[in-house]
């Protein structure tokens, strides 16, 4: 079944049966529903008054194809629920707020908050923190199954956000979430780390502040990182955005700031450790590079990443270098001392009148038969909202003025 492909996602990207599927569930929830297709799931209801006093409690009981819905006005109650489940196609959603639970010194299994080993999981408005074991590798979210869907939740002050496998049939998508200072401080456990799956999305999220570690790092095959705000801050968060083993990467629309306290000199590193995937090609499309370190690279690519890097439309302003690879194709980028930010000490890098990268850019075109043209825009205090060419030509950067 899974070699029946349909049209779905961002960009038109081929995506599996089972994929197309968990998409439906996502958008369903996303309205506001609890439903799969024509199917209306059974609730179980969470908090007090309800039939379970805790998540893990409900989840426990809960079969293929239900959805938890965790009531919020429980929050405080629900501290040090940890568990581990297999069960399949469970949708879980905080309702009345988001729903809130505290590791509070507890682990399932020395790994983490939530341990999910079922597949095609949705988990949206819950918020993870406080996730710690023995191994300095708890995460809010240890992921071993296979498809798994995350909206609009927070992940904090973990020893790692999001932390998965390496299955190759796995498929991540994190949407609207936001991840905070979240790492152990040994600089191997960071806000995100997905493992070497077949795909990962993240989009229209904000990632900040990881402490030693990385704002996102992944393995994936393909990875999608589209519209995001990924700020290092007042942290001491190394790279912003870290795909170690190359694999074909869509990098759109994406501001990345690096504060004075980084760990590390580079924004984002392609293909480092070694370009393992079968192809590896990065595709870096209207980013906003801010390096407030004050030296550095912007994109640093390893030596075994042949195909060159697509380098187009992208503002890039307090690196020494914008990017490594000699051979790569750099195509209307903005790369000034000051691209006259709204505010850069507010970290609002929308251009200002008056920029030197406003109507500089030029139309992306496609990678790999994938539209490269930025939708979105991520806004500090607005979150996502969509994004029209105004003027001659699209502005370089994440912004359209």
């Amino acid at each position: 079944m899974d070699s029946l492909t349909h049209r779905l996602g961002p960009f038109g990207r081929q995506r599996s049966v089972r994929q197309m599927a968990v998409t439906v569930v996502v958008m369903a929830v996303l309205l506001g529903a609890v439903a799969s297709g024509c199917k209306v799931r059974p609730v179980r209801m969470v908090g007090p008054g309800h039939a379970y006093a805790t998540p893990c409690e409900a989840i426990a009981a809960a079969q293929p194809g239900d959805a938890v819905k965790i009531d919020a006005t429980g929050n405080g109650t629900y501290d040090g629920d940890v568990c581990t489940w297999t069960t399949d196609d469970l949708v879980i959603v905080g309702v009345n707020g988001r729903a809130r639970i505290d590791a509070a010194g507890q682990h399932s299994g020395g790994k983490g908050i939530w341990v999910i080993g079922g597949d095609d999981t949705v988990i949206r408005n819950v918020e993870l923190s406080g996730a710690a074991v023995p191994d300095r590798n708890g995460a809010g979210i240890r992921h071993e199954g296979r498809g798994l869907t995350i909206v609009g939740s927070y992940f904090h002050d973990n020893e790692n956000g999001i932390l998965s496998g390496a299955d190759p049939e796995n498929d991540i998508v994190v949407d609207s979430s936001e991840f905070a200072r979240n790492g152990a401080g040994d600089g191997y456990s960071h806000n995100i780390y997905i493992g070497r799956i077949r795909s990962f999305t993240l989009r229209s999220s904000y990632s900040h502040d990881a402490v030693a570690g990385h704002l996102v790092k992944s393995r994936a095959a393909t990875n999608q990182l589209l519209f995001n705000r990924l700020t290092g801050e007042g942290g001491s968060s190394s790279y912003e955005l870290d795909l170690p083993n190359g694999g074909v990467a869509y990098v759109i629309g994406n501001t990345m700031q690096q504060g004075p306290t980084t760990q590390n000199s580079a924004l984002m590193a392609f293909g480092e450790e070694g370009a393992t995937h079968p192809v590896s090609q990065l595709f870096a499309v209207n980013n906003t590079f801010v390096n407030d370190r004050g030296s550095g690279t912007a994109v640093v690519v390893g030596p075994q990443v042949t195909l060159p890097v697509l380098a187009q439309n992208n503002v890039s302003t307090g690196s020494s270098t914008f990017v490594t690879q000699a051979t790569a194709s750099l195509v209307t980028n903005c790369l000034v001392a000051d691209p006259v930010f709204v505010d850069r000490v507010g970290l609002d890098h929308r251009l200002a009148a008056g920029s030197p990268c406003l109507d500089v850019g030029t139309p992306p075109g496609f990678g790999l038969g994938i539209d490269l043209t930025p939708t979105q825009q991520h806004v500090v205090g607005t979150g996502p909202e969509p994004r029209v060419v105004v003027g001659p030509a699209i502005d370089a950067g994440a912004f359209e003025h």
